[in-house]
């Protein structure tokens, strides 16, 4: 089950506001007791002791056969059986490493914890159809607003409303145990978008200007698809870079006539549609 802490990261991602109860209300009812049955205490056994019956059920167990004659190499070497076991368990001082036998490795330390992918995005979307996403801390200024305009119009992309962009940032609450970076900044992410789709966002294509080595692998667009969100996807240079650069600018020109037939087959498609869904 979901950490709460983690639910809540989800939910806020989604848009969603939790509230929790830190007093009771004046003249609220109080919350009804029930009467849980709890199952039976089950004793359970010392590690110490199981380890201890294990070894001696190995030992009776064990088959009794003559043993080879020790290599030179093997009596160099400090045999690893129960007795060996029973002076750990026993309170011994630890075996070295340099005592282990050869070809044993030594036990592995315990994994580093694991720390949360970390990415920033400005995010819009076009009439809720198409989905534009910029990798950068702010949301474009008035210079890189006008270049995506102008852009788009080109394209013969002419939403209806105007762009409006938020900021998706992950992690979205700091200090939370992490287990699998990737997985959960994904699922961030795809929280972030269904809290959007209730709003009423339908992606049906990405346009991703800027990269970002995180958020590439978060995003895993490949050719002109976008697997994690299972879109049509271009990606090309950010706003800043198609400003500064007149060579940028003209090697994204062809790419727009692909943008016009998209948006106009969508927006027919979308007339076709009977009403009422």
């Amino acid at each position: 089950m979901t950490p709460e802490p983690q639910r809540r990261q989800y939910l806020e991602a989604m848009g969603l506001t939790s509230w929790e109860a830190r007093y009771r209300l004046p003249n609220a009812r109080p919350t009804p007791a029930c009467d849980w049955q709890r199952p039976e205490p089950v004793a359970v056994e010392a590690p110490g002791e199981r380890l201890h019956a294990l070894l001696d059920e190995a030992a009776r167990e064990a088959p009794a056969r003559p043993s080879p004659e020790p290599t030179a190499r093997e009596r160099g070497q400090r045999p690893a059986g129960p007795g060996k076991a029973r002076a750990l368990l026993g309170g011994g001082a630890p075996p070295d490493a340099a005592e282990a036998p050869a070809g044993v490795e030594a036990p592995e330390r315990p994994a580093e914890p694991a720390e949360a992918l970390r990415f920033t995005l400005q995010v819009a979307c076009l009439d809720g159809r198409w989905l534009l996403l910029l990798p950068r801390e702010r949301k474009p200024d008035t210079t890189g607003q006008r270049l995506l305009a102008n852009l788009l119009q080109a394209a013969g992309v002419l939403p209806e409303r105007p762009l409006d962009f938020e900021t998706f940032q992950w992690p979205q609450m700091e200090g939370l145990p992490v287990d699998a970076p990737l997985e959960e900044a994904r699922q961030g992410l795809q929280a972030f978008l269904e809290g959007r789709r209730r709003r009423g966002w339908a992606p049906e294509r990405l346009l991703l200007f800027g990269h970002d080595a995180t958020l590439a692998t978060v995003l895993t667009v490949e050719g002109e698809h976008c697997a994690l969100l299972d879109l049509p996807a271009w990606q090309g240079p950010s706003l800043d870079e198609l400003a500064g650069s007149a060579e940028a600018k003209r090697a994204l020109w062809p790419c727009l006539a692909g943008w016009r037939e998209a948006w106009r087959d969508s927006s027919e498609d979308d007339d076709a549609a009977p009403a009422g869904g």
